[in-house]
């Protein structure tokens, strides 16, 4: 069993940064993929970000490519996500998952584990 949570999230205004973190426990968390999904009410669950087990590969959704950074610290078991100028249509819940037999995929299914989530708001 793999428990994530996530923090970093709050209300912001369009053009701000923010970094969320997602700390893991459980097994070898050297040893998945990790990846962004978020949720903005009414709407469907969207990937965002994904980073394989080693940090050498990232994706990126086109919509925040360009303005978010995917990274991880496997020493402190960390994922984080830097988000820079941020857009209303970034406000979502932000969830972070854990893949343990990929290398990182925008498919939800590909996950096993989720966080509780974060709430990020974005004002024009």
């Amino acid at each position: 069993q793999v428990q994530l949570v996530e923090s970093g999230g709050g209300l912001v205004q369009a053009g701000d940064s923010l970094r969320l973190s997602c700390a893991a426990s459980g097994r070898s968390f050297s040893s998945y993929a990790m990846g962004w999904f978020r949720q903005a009410l009414g709407k469907e669950r969207e990937f965002a970000a994904a980073i394989s087990y080693s940090g050498r590969l990232t994706y990126y959704a086109d919509s925040v490519k360009g303005r978010f950074t995917i990274s991880r610290d496997n020493a402190k078991t960390t994922v984080y996500l830097r988000m820079n100028s941020l857009k209303p249509e970034d406000t979502a819940v932000y969830y972070c998952a854990a893949d343990l037999v990929g290398l990182g995929s925008s498919r939800t299914l590909s996950y096993e584990y989720w966080g509780q989530g974060t709430q990020v708001t974005v004002s024009s």
